[in-house]
């Protein structure tokens, strides 16, 4: 049966490859993100029964405009969508837009468009499954405690959705190719450096990333909920 698929940030990187990997087995997908010509290109791209939705999903009206264009019925939620904070400076006011912009740019924009939604997964094989970060364990200062609290956010959901039969999961990535979220940073010097850290002495792919949650999303993975999968070539050992 053809399920109906939501990607958050799924016109680059691993949003992007999580969307491709579903269109590819023939599912319809809805895309989500904040630039219409990015998810344009991607739907096109991607092709099959692939939808564009531009929505900024941390402004809550924003998010209640676009249910009118969201299945009915949702079988997959993929959270995706977030990103670094790029406020820098000292003192107080610059501290706060940087925790704030990260709690609003990561954890905003998964909740509020997961608690629209969740009355319309599907029982019984319904799919919540949100992408954090490595920076999460590690700590990384207002990013990392913006995707930690996804972790526990996560452990809440899944206790609610548990009895419906519903799953909710955490992928955790490491360092990954193929993205915005470096930038420039990302040279061969910092590539080299990240992959030295790793167990398998390389950094990751968005392909890779798109796997965990394709399988966290699968029937197969329907005893398995509330949990963190671990996707950093060994860089930090799950716990």
């Amino acid at each position: 049966m053809t399920r109906n698929v939501v990607v958050t940030g799924g016109g680059t990187g691993i949003g992007l490859e999580v969307a491709r990997r579903f269109a590819d087995a023939g599912e319809r997908v809805v895309i989500v993100g904040r630039r219409r010509a990015v998810l344009e290109r991607a739907a096109k791209e991607l092709g099959g029964n692939v939808t564009p939705l531009v929505c900024d999903l941390a402004d809550p009206d924003a998010v209640e405009a676009a249910l009118a264009e969201l299945p009915a019925t949702v079988d997959v939620l993929v959270n995706n969508a977030g990103s670094r904070e790029t406020v820098i400076g000292a003192g107080p006011h610059a501290v706060l837009a940087r925790w704030r912009g990260d709690f609003e740019r990561n954890v905003l924009t998964v909740v509020l468009l997961t608690e629209s939604i969740r009355e319309r997964l599907t029982p019984g094989s319904g799919r919540v499954v949100t992408v954090s970060s490595i920076a999460a364990l590690r700590g990384a200062g207002s990013y990392g405690a913006a995707k930690a609290s996804l972790h526990a956010w996560n452990n809440f959901l899944a206790a609610q959705l548990g009895p419906s039969g519903i799953t909710a999961n955490i992928v955790a990535p490491g360092t990954v190719s193929g993205t915005e979220f470096f930038g420039p940073r990302l040279d061969e010097a910092e590539v080299s450096r990240r992959a030295s850290r790793t167990l398998v002495g390389r950094i990751g792919q968005p392909g890779e990333v798109a796997a965990a949650v394709y399988f966290l999303a699968s029937a197969e993975a329907g005893f398995i909920t509330g949990e963190i999968l671990h996707c950093n070539g060994g860089e930090l050992l799950g716990r």
